[in-house]
């Protein structure tokens, strides 16, 4: 007896696997909130988003207004900011390739986010996207996994501005943005094999972001580099020559 096919669990099927497959050559997947979906979470999500190129200094998310999206960082660095009633600014985060901008269910952000170098993002509606998070729980837990991941980076950074060095600072602030913005278009080697990446701040917006003066950030970019650990190719490419001297800097006060 012949199997008669229903031609739109045909067309449904064909499309969840156009979406795997355009979600399974994105390289930011592996780490975001979307890595472990189930076909139809994914094809749900990827059925509002868009992409977005944002220019350094874009905003993306206010402090003062309701967000009109989401986003998972495809490549690019974002930075968080918190501005004082004097005015006054504060760099209070930085946020790399598979992260989550945007806080769903709040009236306002309570940092403001914006691209700190060219940034491509897959973004989603931001009523769409809290209208899905309450009708999938995989969605739902893996936007409160990722959630308590970042209240761990916050408890670790508290812990570097209150306690670490300058000298440590600057070597954490170096091993994290490695580690953290490694990608095809952020991270390469050299012809030696030793790791490169562009600082996506400034030397004043790194200073700001460490609680240090920029003389005293300037002089340990200087130390790094005399003592061979780093080498710096203009004011933001820095190449990592010594690895293992690196992680000592970032963990000891006494070098």
């Amino acid at each position: 007896m012949t199997k008669t096919l229903n031609p739109t669990c045909t067309l449904q099927d064909n499309r969840l696997n156009d979406v795997l497959r355009s979600c399974d050559g994105c390289t930011a997947r592996s780490k975001a909130i979307c890595a472990d979906l189930t076909k139809e979470e994914l094809s749900a999500l990827n059925a509002i988003s868009r992409r977005r190129q944002l220019r350094p200094g874009q905003p993306i998310i206010s402090d003062q207004e309701q967000p009109e999206y989401f986003a998972i960082i495809l490549s690019g660095t974002v930075k968080q900011t918190k501005v004082l009633p004097d005015g006054r600014q504060q760099i209070v985060g930085l946020l790399f390739p598979s992260d989550f901008v945007g806080w769903p269910f709040e009236t306002h952000g309570s940092h403001h986010a914006e691209a700190a170098t060219a940034v491509q993002l897959c973004s989603f509606p931001a009523q769409q996207f809290e209208r899905l998070v309450r009708q999938h729980p995989g969605i739902q837990h893996h936007l409160f996994r990722y959630a308590l991941s970042q209240l761990d980076a916050a408890q670790d950074w508290m812990l570097l501005l209150g306690r670490k060095t300058a000298r440590e600072k600057v070597a954490s602030l170096f091993t994290m943005i490695a580690k953290r913005s490694r990608g095809p278009d952020t991270c390469d080697f050299d012809s030696q094999g030793r790791e490169r990446f562009a600082l996506p701040l400034n030397r004043s917006d790194t200073a700001d972001f460490l609680g240090l003066t920029l003389e005293t950030v300037s002089r340990q970019f200087r130390v790094l580099k005399d003592n061979g650990v780093i080498r710096l190719d203009g004011p933001r490419m820095v190449t990592i020559l010594d690895p293992a001297a690196l992680d000592i800097a970032a963990t000891s006060p006494f070098v």
